[in-house]
């Protein structure tokens, strides 16, 4: 399968994907979605979600192969972490 080609900048895929998120996605979530991974095709809204990144984004794919995917964590402001520190200075 051909990885899908962007058609958007990444400042648009930022706008439409938390967009969608925040209005469409989020007040639908569960207690039980927190840190799942939810996969949003930004030109229709489509999402599949997973505890699993890859599970989540194949899941869309399968739907919509050529989705414009924008990739986020429920409940965190970033689907991925690199390296920093908690709150109490300890590395996470």
């Amino acid at each position: 399968m051909a990885t899908p080609q962007p058609r958007h900048s990444m400042e648009e895929f930022a706008r439409r994907g938390e967009e969608i998120y925040e209005r469409d996605i989020r007040p639908t979530l569960k207690p039980g979605d927190q840190g799942k991974f939810i996969a949003i095709d930004i030109e229709s809204g489509a999402f599949a979600i997973d505890q699993d990144d890859f599970a989540a984004t194949q899941r869309l794919l399968s739907q919509l192969p050529d989705a414009q995917i924008w990739l986020v964590r429920a409940g965190e402001k970033a689907a991925y972490r690199i390296g920093g520190r908690s709150a109490l200075g300890k590395p996470e």
